[in-house]
């Protein structure tokens, strides 16, 4: 019985290996074992950043609401107490668009609210 040569199977491994720590610095780039572990931390890492990006998005929504709600005369918390209790169901990102790209618009949702 012939022994199994893995030749071709572990130099493609290797290779799409390479190709995803490409870029990475020290041995990471090209040290089989430090490569995995890297490729391995980088999917925890982007997993976790994809995470935190939704969180500081939704920082940033708030900002630009309360920039804009200033200055009809009203804070931030005030002005999303009044939406809720009026029933208005417009999310923060949304909210952030119209107070950025359409302040008419803006303008008639706080008088609305008031």
């Amino acid at each position: 019985m012939p022994r199994v040569k893995r030749g071709r199977v572990r130099a493609s491994r290797r290779r799409a290996l390479r190709v995803q720590v490409k870029g990475f610095r020290w041995g990471r780039k090209n040290q089989n074992k430090l490569a995995r572990t890297a490729i391995k931390k980088a999917g925890v890492h982007a997993f976790s950043g994809r995470k935190q990006k939704k969180r500081d998005m939704r920082g940033t929504f708030n900002i630009r609401i309360n920039a804009a709600v200033r200055e009809h005369g009203l804070s931030y918390s005030k002005f999303i107490g009044l939406l809720k209790k009026k029933n208005i169901e417009l999310d923060r990102k949304v909210l952030s668009e119209i107070a950025a790209k359409y302040p008419a618009v803006f303008k008639a949702i706080v008088d609305a609210v008031k």
